[in-house]
């Protein structure tokens, strides 16, 4: 089960006209910064350094 190209593009779509163009950056800088939270969280690199 493997998405094709129209199938991606439509799914864009659809996340394009439900969020808006202006709502997708800010939605993908905080999905960015919960990654990078939860890798952080995994290897224990965060456990060393205080939060500035």
């Amino acid at each position: 089960m493997g998405l094709d190209g129209p199938a991606v593009f439509v799914i864009l779509l659809v996340v394009l006209l439900i969020f808006g163009g202006k709502k997708i950056p800010e939605l993908m800088k905080g999905l960015g910064k919960g990654v990078k939270e939860f890798k952080d969280a995994q290897s224990g690199e965060n456990e060393d350094k205080p939060k500035v």
